[in-house]
């Protein structure tokens, strides 16, 4: 592969062999198939939650860890990934992770509370393989194309993220499957991401030499860097907004006199005025030096959605619900494109990937919670949207700092 990455690019055209050619598109096919498995099996289960709990006859308490059980898993594994990557190879250690993934949501789909917490465990460790490795693997694979290959895996993760989510309630109701059959459908899109990986793992011990003599020749301390908790806390805070906002935007419109439908349908608006620009501000990034002016437009759409929902008019509601999906499209693909762009080889990303998503996915389980128990103890969503307000600042300071033009280690 790597003879590969020194003929991916020449001038700004792909200059390679057929074999070559070859090798390239089942590596991006296999990417866009993993990124697919990343959301999906998470977003599923929101809509039917109410369903689960019922049918398990479990508290609301116990059905709301089904969400923040993978994200605690993604938390405490995240650390540990890129060093199970440099022992056993990213591209064995990905196939690993798909196959745990297609287990956990088999056994999660299977009878029983414990199944169904076991599952949803197991599944949680195996997405957070690709979730830190993928930013590496694109870094090493595809350098001169790090913006498009993140907004490739960027719009595949999210749009079957949003189609997870948009299907479950048919699959479990109107087909007929329950919901055992609406989560565990998605086993077979895992399992066909096994099938288009095989052919990288013919690969896996040169690439695992390669990244393990990036990282061993140029480490760096990341929880040390001040550049890397820039990014960290960027990530961090982005990934809290997001899920915030998946958890409670129905509830905090249907406070403001949307109903039931009317506020389920603008979050999946907001999911979907995602998708472009998922795709885009990588591109528009991977192209920059430095992404500050980016950065100062994400906190800016985060800041009007958020003040208007606040403050403004509940005819205008579809713009600020508009503005939060662009504004945290933004925010996320800024997050994936910092890990690729603030390191100097595949090693020191997917270490600062491990460290950031550590962080982050900490902090977007603690989020929803938290959230939840100020508004029920104020019964108001208004100092929520503030704290919300004030995580947008916060992001637009950290962001300053991430989006320089400098590596993780300069002294510059």
């Amino acid at each position: 592969m790597n003879s590969i990455n020194q003929s991916i690019s020449k001038g700004n055209k792909w200059t390679i062999s057929t074999v070559g050619k070859s090798a390239v598109w089942l590596m991006i096919v296999g990417i866009i198939f993993i990124a697919a498995n990343l959301r999906a099996p998470l977003t599923s289960v929101g809509p039917l939650v109410g369903l689960i709990r019922d049918d398990m006859n479990i508290s609301n308490t116990m059905a709301g860890m089904l969400t923040t059980l993978p994200l605690l898993a993604f938390a405490l594994f995240s650390p540990i990934v890129p060093k199970l990557g440099q022992k056993i190879g990213v591209e064995r250690l990905i196939f690993g992770s798909l196959v745990l993934l297609t287990a956990g949501i088999i056994i999660r789909s299977l009878s029983g509370v414990a199944a169904l917490f076991i599952g949803t465990a197991i599944l949680g460790l195996a997405i957070s393989v690709g979730n830190v490795l993928l930013p590496g693997l694109i870094k090493r694979e595809f350098p001169t194309r790090i913006g498009l290959m993140t907004g490739v895996y960027s719009i595949s993760m999210n749009l079957f993220g949003a189609i997870a989510s948009g299907v479950s309630v048919p699959i479990a109701l109107g087909m007929g499957f329950g919901w055992k059959g609406a989560l565990g459908i998605w086993g077979i899109l895992s399992f066909i991401s096994i099938l288009f990986w095989l052919p990288q793992m013919k690969h896996h011990s040169v690439q695992k030499d390669t990244v393990h003599h990036q990282t061993a020749g140029s480490h760096v301390n990341m929880w040390g860097s001040a550049l890397a908790w820039q990014v960290t806390l960027f990530m961090g805070l982005q990934s809290m907004i997001f899920y915030v906002l998946v958890a409670w935007l129905p509830e905090i419109l249907k406070q403001q006199g949307l109903n039931s439908g009317q506020s389920g349908w603008m979050l999946s608006i907001m999911l979907l005025a995602m998708l472009p620009f998922t795709f885009i501000v990588p591109v528009i990034a991977g192209r920059m030096s430095g992404q500050r002016s980016l950065v100062a437009i994400t906190s800016i759409l985060l800041l009007i959605g958020t003040l208007g929902l606040l403050y403004g008019s509940s005819n205008l509601i579809i713009i600020w619900i508009i503005a939060l999906g662009i504004g945290g499209a933004f925010a996320f693909s800024l997050s994936m494109m910092f890990f690729g762009l603030r390191t100097r080889n595949a090693g020191q990303a997917a270490d600062l990937s491990g460290m950031a998503q550590s962080i982050g996915y900490l902090l977007a389980a603690i989020g929803p919670t938290l959230f939840g128990f100020i508004h029920d103890a104020t019964n108001s969503w208004t100092i929520p949207l503030l704290i919300l307000v004030g995580a947008s600042g916060l992001l637009f300071i950290f962001g300053l700092g991430a989006a320089g033009d400098r590596y993780v280690g300069s002294t510059k």
